[in-house]
């Protein structure tokens, strides 16, 4: 392994801990406590933990500051599942460790995460859950990738501002890769979202999103 300190990711900062993506111009978590969001949209719209068994595997469009992967973290109860996450443009640990200060309970179990990530490793555990963050643009690395996940987190930037990560090509992918019943969620309600995920096989449901936001898509595999 060999340790990683240049940052991809492109970064301003808010109040001195919210990353803001110049790229994208886009923060990386709600400004309305991203770590309750992410409970609310990715935990209880994929309906975890009530799902986790050894071996349940989620996996995610937009890894960022790894915000959800604590959130699972903590939610897992010390069953043993894996966690696949893609990601383009990684942050350093340093960065990542200066975010997670707005959220002291994420934070409060990231060591082996940041000391994993600061010293080059992609694949790690972090309490019961196996780590691999797949670097490089997804349109590339997800139809190479031969896992197949029970959940997907859908998390990249606005569908508005980073409309390639939500196409219905990739989304397509999506459903490829994931198991007949499998779910997934995302922050967004977006009609082209979610009328890419039908066409890809899933069942899609709009439901109330997280504080300001009034919609999120929550949509589950068809069986057959």
């Amino acid at each position: 392994m060999t340790r990683s300190d240049q940052s991809q990711a492109a970064l301003e900062w808010r109040d001195a801990v919210i990353p803001i993506s110049t790229r994208f111009d886009d923060p990386y978590f709600s400004l309305a406590d991203g770590l309750a969001e992410t409970r609310h949209v990715f935990l209880h719209g994929n309906d975890l933990p009530a799902r986790f068994a050894p071996s349940f595997h989620i996996a995610e469009l937009g890894f960022g500051t790894g915000l959800n992967l604590l959130a699972t973290v903590i939610a897992c109860r010390d069953i043993p599942i894996r966690f696949t996450s893609f990601e383009a443009y990684p942050m350093t640990a340093q960065e990542i460790a200066r975010a997670l200060t707005a959220f002291p309970e994420a934070r409060a179990v990231a060591d082996p995460f940041l000391h994993a990530w600061e010293d080059g490793a992609r694949q790690f555990r972090i309490g019961a859950v196996e780590v691999d963050v797949v670097i490089g643009d997804a349109r590339e690395t997800l139809p190479q990738w031969g896992g197949c996940a029970d959940a997907w987190f859908l998390d990249g930037f606005s569908p508005a501002k980073n409309p390639e990560l939500w196409s219905p090509e990739l989304m397509a992918q999506v459903g490829l890769h994931t198991r007949a019943g499998g779910s997934c969620a995302t922050y967004t309600a977006a009609g082209f979202v979610r009328r890419g995920l039908q066409a890809a096989g899933f069942s899609v449901t709009r439901i109330a999103g997280h504080g300001h936001k009034r919609h999120m898509t929550i949509a589950k595999k068809d069986a057959t």
